[in-house]
This record gives structure tokens, C-alpha cells and sequence, in this order.
């Protein structure tokens, strides 16, 4: 009833039309919320309008069916419209549940910026490649004396071929009795060792998974890599799931030492994008989506992020891995020497490398170069000091491996080296490791 009122006393426009005292011929009853028409008996209401007038308030009885006004016909339809409108508005409010303070909140879809999609299109179409690493090693149990398989470590890895190939660090699968190897789609899958190179902190396992569930990450170059430019790293860390990082490229040629063996990676890629403790053997990616290294090493003291990661550039590890993959090995080529710390070499006021060791069977001990050693007095007598390598200055250790990682097994090189007060030129025919042929 009280919807109707109102909709009676909108739909009729006050207008000096309608008398504010009820005509003295009463011919109808009007309520007190009716308003009052003026009579014309030349006028007739059309059934529907009477029907309306009706419904609008059940207090008015009509003793007549004739009624004048003074409006135009216009101005009743437009007045008619509004009642009809009203009517359907408040009907439709009844029947349909709606939230008053949800009725006109309009969300606006969301708008990503252009380097963001590009960020979330990266993360998408990379993350399949991407697998979690879990180093399980044989335990036994203080009290049962049973033999149990426990979780030591973890870290990531990704896909290269459609072999089931997964590449990722040594040192996180360092003293694994069993590994396993998850994918993005939570399957889980028996790893084994294909081989790994302890001096690069480079590992290569295999699954045997569907292909269709492998999908190989896209490799790059990383000799064109420019200070400043962005880069990507996705790996798990913590055990969490796929985690995205970003960061640009903060330095070049920097040099770490392998967790393994202690010998140094050179020309490793420095990066400001965070790799904390799991994301170890994930990939670095560009802004392509192209594999340009291996999350490797973070520098802090605490043990967190601190702003410095390392990854091992792709050209060296593409190399590495092909070795694995055919051989099971790298036959990495050495000279089959012994030389003393850096600091030792330069208190002598020299620079280079000293002999400290060259065993006869070794590829030095063959080609002649002398050891370090002591006289019948106890005196101290130098060896050879390593000055060149074809030619290339050697300061320091790290200049001597820098130079034999770009030579092969069964190479000739010319070893300039400085015994006493004189130089000398010796060939020498690089052999791989012992424990490798």
C-alpha cells in the first residue's frame, strides 16, 4: 500500500490543473492522499487508464467514469510513462535478491602495464621447464637401527632435451644416495646421475618421464651480455613452488670458487635479482625467455639475499653438458702441476705461477719443468715460475685455468716459464685428469 501511495502521488504533476479543495458537486470519494481532478463530461478515461487509477489507491471509489483536466493529452502520457515505469522498477526490486551495497559497484577489469605482461608472459611460458630437485641420503635410526632415506637438500634444475636430460648444480646433488626430480605439473620421478664436472658445479640427471611432459628450456648466448640489461631467475626456494625473481645484470666476468673442489669459475654472471638457498641450478633467463645461466652462488654473510648472486654463464655450461650427456664425463685438460698460493708468489717479488709439484708421469714432469724442493742444507730452492701460455700472461692460478679451459686434451702449448735468472720455452702436451681417462 505504501509503495502505491507513493506512486500515485509522483505520477500526478502538482499544476494550477488540480484544485487544493474537493469540487462541491461530490459525485466520487476521494481519500486524502488522492489528488483532486476537475469533472468535464466530454472526457472518457480508456480502460486502462481506469484500471491504473484503480490499482493506485484502493481508498478512491469512482461514481462517475467522466473526469476533465486541464493538461494536454502529452503531459497525461508522459505522467502515465512514469507510472508504469515506477511499477516495473518497484516489482522488479521485490523479486530480485540484490545486495544494496553491491547494486552499483561496477569493477573495472585490471590493466597491466606492457613490461608487466611481458614479466607474466615470461614467468608462464617458462615455468614447465623448471623441476625441483630433492637430495634424499641414507640415515639410520639411533634407536630402531633402521636404515631410513631422509631429505638432506634441495634445490632446482630445468629441462634440456627431450631425453629427459635435467641439468642443474653438483653441489645440489653432493652426497645424494637417491634423487628425485618434481615437475611443474607435480609429477614426481626416480633421478640418476649422468655425470657431473665437480670444478664448474655443473650436474646432469636423467628421467625417465613421458616427452609430452617435457619441455626444454630455450638456450641463449651469454658472451653478448651487457651490464644494466634485465634478467629473470625461477626456481624453487625454501621448497616453496615456482618463484620468480628479477634484476639486471650487475657486473661481468666476476670469479667464484667452486663449492666442490675449490677451483675457480671465471667469467661468471653477477646479478642483483634474488637467489636464495633452493633456487641453486635454476636458470637465469633474459628478457627473451632464454636460458643465459645457472643460479649457482649468493654472497652474504648471513646466508640471505643480499643483493649479489652469481650465475654460471650458459657458454660455459652448454659445453659441460654436451661432454656429460656423450661421455658421461668432462675431460678437462691439465698440466699435472702443484703451485703455491697467490700470496706466496708475490712476497717473492715476482709474478706468476710456482711449481710447487710436477710428478714424472704427469704432462709437465714429461716436458722437463722443475719442482719446488730443498737441498742437502735444507735450503729452499725455487722451481719454475709460469709466466706465459701461448703467449698469454699468467699472474696468478686463476690465469693459468682461465687459459687451459679454453684448450683441449692432447694440445700442444708453449709454457714460458722463469728458472733463476733466465726464461725458458716448453712445449707441453696437455692430459686430462687421471681419475677421468
Amino acid at each position: 500500500m505504501a509503495v502505491y501511495s507513493l506512486i500515485a502521488s509522483a505520477t500526478v504533476p502538482k499544476s494550477s490543473s488540480f484544485y487544493p479543495k474537493p469540487p462541491t458537486n461530490s459525485n466520487f470519494i476521494l481519500s486524502k492522499s488522492t489528488p483532486f481532478l476537475k469533472r468535464n463530461p466530454n472526457f472518457k478515461f480508456s480502460p486502462i487508464s481506469s484500471h491504473l487509477l484503480q490499482n493506485t489507491s484502493k481508498n478512491v471509489s469512482f461514481s462517475t467514469s467522466k473526469f476533465f483536466i486541464d493538461k494536454d493529452l502529452s503531459s497525461f502520457k508522459d505522467s502515465l510513462f512514469i507510472l508504469c515505469t515506477s511499477l516495473a522498477l518497484s516489482f522488479s526490486l521485490y523479486l530480485t535478491d540484490v545486495d544494496p551495497a553491491l547494486a552499483f559497484v561496477v569493477t573495472s577489469p585490471r590493466k597491466l602495464q606492457t613490461d608487466e605482461l611481458a614479466t607474466v608472459r615470461l614467468f608462464q611460458e617458462n615455468t614447465p621447464s623448471v623441476v625441483y630437485i630433492t637430495n634424499l641420503a641414507v640415515r639410520q635410526d639411533a634407536f630402531t637401527l633402521d636404515v631410513l632415506e631422509v631429505p638432506q637438500g634441495s634445490g632446482s634444475g630445468f629441462v634440456w632435451d627431450k631425453d629427459g636430460h635435467i641439468v642443474t648444480n653438483y653441489h645440489v646433488i653432493r652426497g645424494a644416495s637417491d634423487l628425485r626430480v618434481t615437475l611443474a605439473d607435480q609429477s614426481t620421478f626416480e633421478a640418476k646421475v649422468v655425470g657431473f664436472d665437480q670444478d664448474k658445479d655443473v650436474a646432469v640427471l636423467s628421467v625417465d618421464a613421458p616427452k609430452e611432459k617435457l619441455r626444454p628450456i630455450p638456450v641463449g648466448v651469454s658472451a653478448d651480455l651487457l651490464v644494466g640489461q634485465k634478467v629473470f631467475a625461477i626456481g624453487n626456494p625454501f621448497g616453496l613452488d615456482h618463484t620468480l625473481t628479477t634484476g639486471v645484470i650487475s657486473g661481468l666476468r666476476r670469479e667464484i670458487s667452486s663449492a666442490a673442489t675449490g677451483r675457480p669459475i671465471q667469467d661468471v654472471i653477477q646479478t642483483d635479482a634474488a637467489i636464495n638457498p633452493g633456487n641453486s641450478g635454476g636458470p637465469l633467463l633474459d628478457s627473451s625467455g632464454s636460458l643465459i645461466g645457472i643460479n649457482t652462488a649468493i654472497y652474504s654473510p648471513s646466508g640471505a639475499s643480499s643483493g649479489v648472486g652469481f650465475s654460471i654463464p650458459v657458454d660455459t655450461v652448454g659445453g659441460i653438458v654436451d661432454q656429460l650427456v656423450k661421455f658421461g664425463k668432462v675431460t678437462r685438460p691439465i698440466l699435472g702441476i702443484k703451485f703455491a698460493p697467490d700470496q706466496s708468489v708475490e712476497q717473492l717479488g715476482v709474478s706468476g705461477v710456482l711449481v710447487l709439484d710436477a710428478p714424472p708421469n704427469g704432462p709437465a714432469g714429461k716436458a722437463g719443468l722443475l719442482a719446488t724442493k730443498r737441498d742437502s742444507y735444507g735450503r729452499l730452492i725455487l722451481g719454475d715460475i709460469i709466466t706465459s701460455v701461448n703467449g698469454k700472461k699468467v699472474s696468478n692460478g686463476s690465469d693459468l685455468y682461465r687459459i687451459l679451459d679454453q684448450c683441449n686434451v692432447g694440445d700442444e702449448v708453449t709454457v714460458e716459464v722463469l728458472r733463476g735468472d733466465h726464461k725458458e720455452k716448453i712445449p707441453v702436451v696437455l692430459e686430462p685428469k687421471a681419475d677421468e681417462t
